[in-house]
């Protein structure tokens, strides 16, 4: 038995992965556990539950894989400081101290945190090799091209290149400073978002703007070739030697400064986004139009955190250039862990893989922590609360289907969590997609956000077609393609010609006008029944109530904090917002029944122990 544990950290949303014998086991980000959003340090609950998930200790493991090169980042760094000096000084002293008290050690940093004990062999890939394997390994596909963009790694930004049964092979690549990420960053900044997690925000503001300055952004900003190579005219951007993305030359050039976060959102910020994701798609489609001729491969295989970017994944998708596409669930920085795992399985041990070009091996993304037992009604009974058990399964899916369709506001926890930065139905917060007032319900008096920001479906496999402009069974299963309402569908009071901005947030355009973006599109989940049986049972049943094979489907969490893990996050979310009814397993929980005082449910996070 081969124990691989793989790790990223310091940067950006650490996690933790671990495959035993190639079969993956666990991964959780680390966030999940610490309740600190994006946390960055050393993964080390997530290392924990990966271990006990698998029954090991740490003397056991036989490899440790860290998902970049620290070294050859750290060249880059100081690359960059002295070709901006002196200029680049604020950003030396900001970061020279933390590189050389930790981010250099990298391999005591990591003895440290799994105590001393591993006497295995440490490995090192590239970032964007470990975002290559993340993407080809676990795909159904024994042949792909690879597509990987993001911010940046050590040098590279963009990488492409081939997968063949258990090798990849990267050929191309586009080097800092030159990068779609940090462009797309800039525009988050710009528009008063936070850089590495407003980036959801931008997207799903663009479809309320028009791209009227995608022009300026790429006459002035970006040189951007047939082929999708690229560079940008680093005169506008900060990030190479100042602590801001942007310059004063990209202010005067967009008419103002940065807008100040929280302040109100405007036109201007509409269109801005409208266009920097109209770019970046073009980026997108050019770059894989590209690596289909070039390549003459039928399937792609894509990672790094531009993969996130649904709506470009949609395009390529629908352009037909390649005719499959295979995104990884976890995109970003935390599935380089699960990257560099399976890239010291099959690459560098040469392990064979086992594909079957339908179902990939991510195993649902359902790769954490399942509470499950009489834990959890200790709990609960620890906390007053009244709860409503039910042994039989069919009963409960029958009862939370009802609460749905009574516009019941329905926080979902069952099963293992997601890995990744979607919320797949194990930890939902699930609602009825026909009402037309659910997104604003849901955005404003469940998770306290903009009211602009779009819903995702999750829909029964096999009915994808008949509600969304994909083919028969098209699988969607993480949350990653973007796809329109059909035209059937659609209503004809949707008609917006007369109406602009957020005028358009409270038109009903469709049958299900609470998963259908203004630009009649949608962020589209398919569910069957052998990645998730719970699921799926919960979504039939309402079709069967309703005809609508369909839910609203957001993440368990409300703004700022990460996607619930344990049943007391469950539990607290619950209480602390407008929710109506928490499904825990087997218990179900009304809020109308709960006592009006409760007992601090933090106190029990440490004590509730995984079944």
């Amino acid at each position: 038995m081969v124990n691989i544990l793989g790790i990223s950290a310091f940067y950006h949303d650490s996690a933790a992965c671990l495959l035993q014998d190639g079969a993956l086991i666990a991964a959780a980000q680390e966030e999940r556990f610490t309740r600190k959003k994006h946390d960055h340090d050393l993964p080390k609950n997530a290392i924990e539950y990966c271990l006990e998930e698998a029954g090991l200790t740490v003397e056991q493991l036989d490899y440790v894989a860290f998902y970049e090169k620290p070294l050859l980042k750290f060249d880059r760094l100081l690359q960059t400081w002295l070709a901006f000096a002196p200029s680049g000084l604020s950003s030396f002293f900001k970061g020279i101290p933390q590189w050389l008290q930790k981010k250099l050690h990298h391999q005591r940093e990591l003895d440290r945190g799994l105590g001393g004990g591993y006497r295995g062999r440490f490995v090192f890939p590239e970032h964007h090799e470990s975002h290559a394997a993340s993407a080809f390994f676990p795909s159904p596909f024994d042949e792909a091209a690879i597509l990987t963009m993001d911010g940046v790694g050590e040098w590279a930004t963009t990488t492409w290149g081939i997968g063949r049964g258990n090798t990849i092979e990267l050929s191309h690549e586009i080097r800092f400073p030159h990068s779609i990420g940090l462009l797309y960053s800039a525009f988050t900044y710009y528009t008063g978002f936070k850089v590495n997690s407003g980036e959801y925000k931008v997207m799903g503001l663009a479809p309320y703007g028009e791209p009227r300055f995608a022009s300026t952004i790429l006459e002035n900003l970006i040189d951007l070739k047939a082929d999708g190579s690229f560079r940008l005219d680093m005169r506008y951007f900060n990030y190479c030697q100042g602590l801001t993305m942007t310059s004063e030359a990209f202010h005067r050039l967009f008419g103002g400064p940065p807008r100040k976060p929280e302040s109100p959102v405007t036109q201007r910020e509409m269109d801005l986004a409208a266009s920097i994701q109209a770019v970046t798609e073009e980026v997108m489609l050019r770059t894989a139009r590209h690596i289909a001729k070039t390549t003459r491969l039928k399937n792609l295989v894509m990672a790094g955190g531009v993969a996130l970017n649904c709506v470009g994944n949609g395009k390529i998708l629908r352009d037909g250039c390649f005719d499959n596409i295979w995104v990884q669930p976890a995109a970003g920085d935390a599935g380089g862990a699960l990257g560099a795992a399976v890239f010291v399985w099959h690459q560098l041990l040469g392990k064979p893989r086992d594909v079957d070009g339908v179902y990939d091996q991510q195993r649902g993304s359902l790769l954490g922590p399942n509470f499950e037992g009489d834990g959890l009604r200790a709990f609960f009974e620890q906390q007053g609360a009244k709860y409503h058990y039910y042994s039989d399964e069919d009963a409960l899916v029958d009862v939370v289907s009802e609460a749905l369709v009574n516009q019941k506001v329905v926080g979902h926890m069952a099963g293992r969590m997601e890995f990744g930065p979607r919320a797949l139905g194990n930890r939902s917060i699930l609602g009825d997609p026909r009402s037309p007032e659910m997104q604003r319900t849901m955005n404003l008096k469940i998770k306290f956000r903009e009211s602009f920001r779009p819903f995702a479906p999750s829909v029964l496999r096999d009915a994808v077609d008949e509600w969304f402009e994909m083919r028969p069974q098209e699988e969607s299963p993480y949350m990653l393609l973007v796809a329109p309402v059909c035209e059937s569908k659609r209503l004809a009071e949707g008609n917006t010609a007369d109406k602009k901005g957020i005028e358009l947030l409270n038109v009903v355009r469709s049958k299900v006008p609470a998963v259908t973006h203004v630009d009649f599109s949608a962020r589209v989940q398919t569910v069957d029944e052998q990645r998730n049986p719970r699921y799926y049972r919960l979504i039939k049943r309402f079709e069967q109530k309703t005809g609508c094979p369909l839910v609203i489907n957001t993440s368990f969490n409300i703004r700022g904090e990460p996607i619930v893990c344990t049943p007391a996050d469950a539990y607290h979310c619950f209480l602390g917002c407008n929710m109506d009814v928490l499904v825990v397993d087997k218990f179900v929980l009304y809020k109308d029944e709960q006592p009006e005082s409760h007992v601090d449910v933090e106190q029990y996070k440490d004590r509730f122990e995984l079944d």
